[in-house]
């Protein structure tokens, strides 16, 4: 059952662009418009395909060969793995579930959905961090990077601003699904492959690595931090930016028995019941980072409100974005997590959502869930 979005706000300032469908495995950039298309792109196009690499054109990228622009394309070939330029049905194909469409390859890792949808709340989000950080994709004191790793992707839409902000920058997201525009920044690239496996980036090869809204869908941080500690330059740095699954309330507006406050609780049960902590992952960050080797770790922390209550006019608007990307994501956040988890039915989720919409959508408490950003660097 698709949940249909509401009239209560205006939309976001989000580009809004056309989709790639998952044809392989290994995904390459494609020219901004303006610029005259690849080899690769011209013949995508032309057979259906969206702009990905093709056997014919693998040896040229892994060679470093250039392509039709005179662009040197080896700037992320020794991260490509043999399996990462493989035909594969597993990364054509998708599953489908409770009316829901989810990643084929390595099936069940990532519990939430990947359809237009979802798409259209990640990019929400998208404008909300945005906002709620005063335009800044990063917190990391980053000086000239080359290399950038942005790990689970989704629309790619945060690296395709980074390579907007970083031009002299190679920018890779990695991600499971192939659900990236066609059209991005000539220094963005795009992989599928899964992070909780080893890492096909050299060592010391990364300025900067970048991970949003991870914490509901990593099993195991610490492997993670040592593999980007070993993927990182010296200097380097990595952030974590996370909007914490716990509801939170600095006055007495708040009930007790707060039932938006109560279906955060709810969603993190399912997800450790499915082996994700994603309460005590965020706040274990700085720890675990310190444990792995880095340095010089730092955290930020700000307040999204769950609606429009905040007097300030920005956090207003923070709050409405907040309150309908929530309100959009209930379903995808919930149906996979508390039917596997928790072993509900799928009509139970249904009727127990319908209450959580008409909170969000009428509380008059003071609510807000954090918003971290940890980050860290490898020391010199």
């Amino acid at each position: 059952m698709k949940i249909p979005s509401i009239a209560v706000c205006p939309s976001p300032p989000t580009r809004r662009r056309p989709k790639l469908g998952a044809t392989l495995l290994a995904l390459t950039h494609s020219p901004t418009e303006g610029h005259p298309a690849t080899r690769s792109s011209r013949a995508a196009a032309g057979a259906g395909g969206k702009g990905v690499v093709f056997p014919s054109d693998v040896d040229s990228v892994l060679s470093g060969s250039a392509d039709d622009d005179g662009r040197d394309a080896d700037a992320f070939s020794g991260k490509l793995s043999a399996d990462s330029i493989s035909m594969s049905e597993d990364v054509r194909d998708y599953v489908f579930e409770n009316s829901r469409r989810y990643h084929k390859y390595n099936e069940g890792r990532y519990p939430f959905p990947n359809d237009d949808a979802e798409q259209e709340r990640e990019d929400l989000q998208h404008a909300m961090v945005m906002l709620l950080c005063d335009g800044k994709l990063h917190y990391a004191p980053l000086q000239n990077p080359q290399s950038v790793l942005d790990i689970g992707t989704g629309t790619g839409i945060w690296a395709i601003d980074m390579g907007d902000e970083y031009p002299a920058a190679e920018i890779l997201g990695i991600d499971l699904s192939p659900i990236q525009p066609i059209w991005v920044p000539r220094n963005v690239q795009f992989l599928v492959d899964n992070v909780e496996e080893e890492w096909v980036q050299p060592p010391n090869s990364l300025d900067y690595i970048h991970a949003r809204q991870m914490a509901p869908t990593i099993r195991d941080w610490p492997t993670i931090f040592a593999e980007a500690y070993k993927a990182l330059k010296p200097g380097g740095w990595i952030e974590m930016q996370d909007l914490e699954c716990a509801v939170k309330c600095d006055d007495d507006t708040m009930r007790d028995d707060d039932i938006c406050a109560s279906y955060t609780q709810t969603l993190a049960e399912a997800l450790r019941r499915l082996n994700i902590d994603c309460i005590h992952s965020v706040r274990n960050y700085a720890r675990w980072l310190r444990e792995a080797g880095f340095v010089n770790v730092q955290q930020k922390t700000w307040q999204v409100p769950l609606g429009t209550w905040p007097k300030d006019a920005r956090q207003a608007k923070v709050g409405m974005y907040c309150r309908n990307m929530i309100y959009d994501g209930l379903h995808g956040f919930s149906i996979k997590p508390f039917t596997h988890g928790l072993g509900w039915t799928p009509e139970e989720v249904e009727v127990y959502l319908v209450d959580i919409r008409k909170a969000i959508l009428h509380s008059s408490a003071h609510i807000y869930l954090p918003f971290h950003s940890v980050y860290a660097m490898k020391p010199l």
